[in-house]
């Protein structure tokens, strides 16, 4: 699965691209008058192959949840359980995430790819636009980074698997654009493992203060990723074996959602630091798998910014968001959606009758 969804990443059609720069330049508007979202309704034409492309809607957001090992060695003031009980509030409709999905229209998917203790059994639910959970466990949680590989190779391709067939599903039941979300105790720890991995920084770039640490919590944060990767020594130009040495398993399967989006020329919305450094590992998979990224929001975790540059992406906004769940993805959705819209409903200085300077 994993071979073959690769090999139908394919780079950005050049030809729609230019159509899109075209048809911008004959709309009723001063040439890049609308900035950045210009660009952007590009990207997005070269990923569909039609100018102008397809309007991203209905959007889908798929949060993975999982917990990891590492957080033994006290990278988080929060319990382990609050994994558990957030996916609870998820279902129930009861997080931010649905506040902001409700108002987005968006649907709310949460797979359980490696939750550590067993989920409540939930009611059945007979509304199907209400969340609704699926089951993909790999394992109970991931093993302590900074003692041993968090997870064996066979480990990170199942959940990899699992996002790839989650995209699948997603885009067959009439997703336009896919956000990603995620929900794991600790696990911006391995966030910054993956994206000094992948991008050579140092540790202390790419190490924030998650929900808020203290200092002491914070270095001993630091120590962790520095010491885990001298141990591992993962090999960037092995996107798989680095997901297993140092990374979670919903890491894993937001890295597979963006390599099943990019296969389809879906547009994948990437959320905080837990979706930019699964990206990273997306893109080492398959490079042209960053055309179909579009960065949501900058989270100010300082690893969110290295990764960021590293794949060459500007975020959409800027609030100092920094829960994750999808939030700063549905928040950008609407940005998406108007960039495109944009070329399918502005008039052109011919239609309009409106002269040009």
């Amino acid at each position: 699965m994993l071979e073959t969804t690769i090999a139908a990443i394919r780079p950005a059609d050049e030809t729609a691209m230019a159509a899109a720069r075209e048809l911008h330049g004959r709309l009723t508007k001063p040439a890049g008058s609308l900035g950045a979202l210009e660009e952007l309704s590009v990207r997005l034409a070269g990923l569909a192959g039609a100018c102008p492309p397809p309007l991203p809607e209905p959007a889908a957001v798929a949060i993975f949840a999982g917990d990891h090992g590492v957080h033994a060695q006290g990278v988080s003031p929060w319990p382990q359980e609050v994994t558990g009980q957030m996916i609870g509030n998820f279902l129930a409709g009861g997080a931010v995430v649905n506040a902001f999905a409700r108002q987005a229209g968006a649907s709310v998917t949460v797979v359980d790819v490696g939750v550590a203790n067993p989920l409540p059994a939930q009611p059945a639910v007979l509304d199907p636009s209400a969340p609704r959970l699926v089951v993909a466990s790999v394992r109970r949680g991931t093993r302590d980074l900074a003692v041993t590989a968090a997870l064996t190779r066979d480990e990170a391709l199942a959940a990899v698997r699992t996002g790839i067939r989650t995209a699948d599903e997603l885009i067959d039941a009439g997703a336009g654009i896919l956000l990603t979300g995620d929900m794991g105790i600790g696990n911006t720890t391995p966030a910054a493992a993956l994206i000094a991995a992948f991008t050579g920084a140092d540790p202390l770039d790419t190490t924030g203060r998650g929900t808020g640490v203290d200092d002491p919590t914070y270095a001993r944060k630091v120590g962790v990723v520095r010491a885990a990767l001298a141990r591992h020594a993962p090999d960037p130009a092995d996107p798989l074996g680095v997901l297993a040495a140092v990374g979670g398993l919903e890491h894993a399967a937001l890295a597979g959602l963006i390599l099943g989006a990019a296969a389809r020329r879906t547009p994948v919305l990437l959320d905080g630091v837990i979706a930019v450094s699964a990206a990273l590992a997306a893109a080492a998979f398959a490079p042209d798998a960053v055309c179909a990224m579009v960065a949501g929001h900058r989270s100010p975790e300082p690893g969110a910014t290295v990764a960021l540059c590293h794949l060459g992406l500007d975020p959409l906004i800027d609030l100092g968001l920094r829960l994750g769940e999808g939030t700063g993805a549905l928040l950008a959705l609407p940005v998406v959606t108007g960039a495109v819209r944009v070329l399918h409903e502005v008039a052109t200085f011919d239609s309009a009758g409106v002269a040009e300077k």
